[in-house]
C-alpha cells in the first residue's frame, strides 16, 4: 500500500450499501461513505471525477449485469465493489452461483483501474446478523481469495465492535447511519493509503440501554415500516431499486455536482 497516494478518479459499484442508505441529506438524497470519500479524495486533487453506479436492492448478478461493464470502461484509478450481501438475506441463496459472479466481476474490474477496492462489510448486532452470519463469512472467504489473486485491497469491518454496535444502524436495521456511513469512509481513506484524519474504530460512549416496553415499541415500528414492505419485496419478486437510475452514472468532476 502506498502513502499519501494520486488517485484522480473512482467509480462505485454496488447496492444501496454504497448508494449511501440511510445517510439522508435535507434535500431527500442520500449521500453515503461512498461520496464522503469522493469529497475527500476531490479536496486534493484538482479536477478529480466521481461515478457512483450503486442502486438500491441490486443482488450480485444485477450488479455484474448492469454496473460492471460500465464501471470497467471508465478505467478509473480506484473502483469499489460491495455486492452480494443482499444475495444472502434471501430466504433461498446458492453461494456457488454468488461466488462465481463476484469473480466475474472482479476480473472484469481489477485490469480497468490501479485499485480495485472490496469490503468485508460490518453487520449490526442482532437476531438478523446470526441467522445469516454463515453466508455472510462464505462471501467473505471468497472476497479475501479474489483479493489476493488480483491485488485487489479489502477493507475489513467485519466484526469491528462499533460498527456492529445497534447506534451505528439505522431504524430500518439494515443500513448504517450518517456516523456509521462517515466512519466507513475513514476506514477505505486510511486503505487507499491517506494520513488519518479520525479514529474510526473509536467505541461510542456507554448508553443507557432502552427499558423493555421501549425495544418492543420499536420492534413494532420496525416490523411495520421496514420488515413487512421488504417481505412484500421478496413474494413479489420486486426491489425497492427497481426503474431507478444510479446517481451518479457518469464520471465526471465531483464539482459540476455537488
Amino acid at each position: 500500500m502506498q502513502t499519501n497516494p494520486h488517485y484522480t478518479s473512482l467509480v462505485a459499484v454496488g447496492d444501496s450499501f454504497t448508494e449511501g442508505m440511510s445517510d439522508l441529506l435535507p434535500d431527500g438524497s442520500y449521500r453515503g461513505w461512498a461520496d464522503l470519500l469522493a469529497a475527500r479524495m476531490a479536496a486534493r486533487t484538482p479536477g478529480f471525477r466521481y461515478a457512483n453506479l450503486a442502486v438500491r436492492g441490486k443482488l450480485i448478478k444485477q450488479i455484474v449485469d448492469e454496473q460492471v461493464d460500465v464501471a470497467a470502461a471508465m478505467n478509473a484509478d480506484v473502483v469499489t465493489l460491495v455486492g452480494g450481501l443482499n444475495d444472502t438475506l434471501r430466504p433461498k441463496c446458492d453461494m456457488v452461483r454468488v461466488r462465481d459472479l463476484l469473480t466475474e466481476a472482479v476480473e472484469k474490474l481489477a485490469p480497468s483501474c490501479r485499485q480495485l477496492v472490496l469490503m468485508r462489510s460490518p453487520g449490526r448486532n442482532g437476531p438478523v446478523l446470526e441467522r445469516f452470519r454463515p453466508r455472510m463469512e462464505e462471501l467473505f472467504a471468497c472476497v479475501d481469495e479474489l483479493a489476493a489473486k488480483h491485488g485487489a485491497l479489502v477493507i475489513d469491518l467485519y466484526g469491528v465492535p462499533v460498527l456492529a454496535d445497534q447506534r451505528m444502524w439505522d431504524v430500518d436495521r439494515l443500513h448504517p447511519t450518517a456516523e456509521g456511513h462517515r466512519r466507513i469512509a475513514e476506514a477505505v481513506w486510511q486503505g487507499l493509503g491517506y494520513e488519518p484524519e479520525s479514529e474510526w474504530r473509536t467505541p461510542l460512549e456507554a448508553a443507557v440501554l432502552p427499558g423493555w416496553l421501549a425495544r418492543r415499541v420499536a420492534d413494532a415500528r420496525f416490523a411495520k415500516q421496514h420488515l413487512v414492505p421488504w417481505i412484500g419485496r421478496r413474494l413479489t419478486g420486486r426491489s425497492s431499486g427497481d426503474g431507478r437510475p444510479p446517481k451518479r452514472p457518469e464520471l465526471a468532476p465531483w464539482e459540476l455536482r455537488d
